[in-house]
C-alpha cells in the first residue's frame, strides 16, 4: 500500500501557511508600532502583558551590536538551512512538515523587520511577580512551536507513522 501524503505536506499548502503566518506576524508588529506605547507595560493577565520593545539583536537578544548587515546574512543562512531540512524531511511527516513551516515563517517575519528597520519589533511579556521572561514577538513563538512539532515528530513519528518506518510504499 502506498503512503499518502499529508494536506499538510503538499507544497503549495507549506507555502500558503508560510504566507499566511508571515502576514499575521507583521500586521500585529503594524499594530504594535502604531497602536502600543513604547516601553510601557500594558497587563493583559496577571502573567501576560503587551511591551513594546526594540530588538537589536536576534532571539531574546542574543548578538547585540554585531551589525545590521551580520544578522540578516545570519538569518538567511538559517532560512536556507531549516527550508533544506525541509525539503529533505518525509511528505508523510505532516507535524515535521508544518514544523519547518513555522519556523521558516517565524524567522521570515524577523527578517523582514530587521531588512525594513534594523530591529525587531518586541512586544509580548510572560511575567510572575518580580520574575520576567525575555520579551518576544509571534515570529518568535512560530519558531519556538515549528521546533516544539519537529522534536514531538521525532520521538513519536514512529507510533505516528508505522507504515512509513515498515518500509510501505
Amino acid at each position: 500500500m502506498k503512503a499518502v501524503r499529508s494536506l499538510f505536506s503538499r507544497p503549495r499548502f507549506a507555502m500558503g501557511l508560510v504566507a499566511v503566518l508571515v502576514a499575521i506576524d507583521q500586521t500585529v508588529k503594524w499594530a504594535v508600532d502604531k497602536y502600543l506605547p513604547f516601553q510601557e507595560m500594558v497587563d493583559v493577565l496577571p502573567v501576560l502583558a503587551l511591551f513594546y520593545t526594540k530588538n537589536q539583536g536576534i532571539a531574546f537578544s542574543m548578538l547585540t551590536g554585531i551589525g545590521e548587515k551580520w544578522l540578516i546574512a545570519l538569518m538567511l543562512v538559517v532560512i536556507g538551512f531549516v527550508a533544506t531540512l525541509w525539503a529533505r524531511s518525509t511528505p508523510q511527516r505532516w507535524i515535521s512538515q508544518n514544523g519547518f513551516a513555522f519556523i521558516v515563517a517565524g524567522a521570515i517575519g524577523n527578517l523582514i523587520d530587521r531588512a525594513m528597520h534594523g530591529y525587531v519589533v518586541d512586544y509580548i511579556l510572560v511575567h510572575a511577580g518580580s520574575w520576567y521572561f525575555a520579551v518576544f514577538n509571534l515570529a518568535d513563538a512560530f519558531i519556538t512551536i515549528g521546533a516544539v512539532a519537529i522534536v514531538v515528530d521525532e520521538i513519536f513519528g514512529k507510533w505516528l507513522y508505522p507504515a512509513e518506518l515498515d518500509g510501505a510504499e
